[in-house]
């Protein structure tokens, strides 16, 4: 059943994702902004070749090789630790979100970022990106707590 789940987040992510980058793309023009929640979230269409902060841009090839390393070893310990609850949700998340990026990159050598924060310097991302730190941060929850790390 948790095997089914994990598959169901993953998949679930990854339309979400794709569909609100397509949907962007499709009613936005690149670098237009459109207020979504006033003083709090807009939505800007922009083409990011790097990661956040628009770092290593350029380098796709670094990205197309490191996140199927990234996806496997996930997968590897989603499999290892399904039983333990942080790490269940925070791997799930984390090969959703990078699955979602990788996409974009294999077809279009970029990704389309589009959330913009109004109340703070913070950059543009997407739904992937979102995954992707949401996961990472459950991952630290997950090792904090996990006790065969602490015997």
């Amino acid at each position: 059943m948790k095997k089914i789940t994990a598959v169901a987040i993953i998949i679930i992510g990854i339309i979400a994702d794709q569909a609100m980058k397509m949907w962007i793309v499709g009613n936005i023009s690149l670098g237009q902004t459109r207020s979504f929640i006033p003083h709090v979230l807009s939505l800007t269409y922009l083409k990011n070749e790097g990661m956040a902060w628009s770092m290593l841009s350029g380098q796709q090839w670094l990205f197309l090789i490191l996140t199927p390393i990234v996806v496997l070893v996930a997968v590897y310990y989603l499999l290892k630790k399904n039983n333990q609850k942080w790490y269940f949700i925070a791997l799930s998340l984390i090969i959703s979100g990078a699955l979602g990026n990788f996409i974009d990159r294999v077809h279009q050598s970029y990704v389309v970022d589009m959330f913009q924060t109004e109340f703070m310097n913070f950059p543009i991302f997407n739904i992937a990106d979102a995954l992707l730190s949401i996961g990472f941060v459950a991952l630290f929850i997950a090792i904090l707590t996990d006790k065969e790390m602490k015997d």
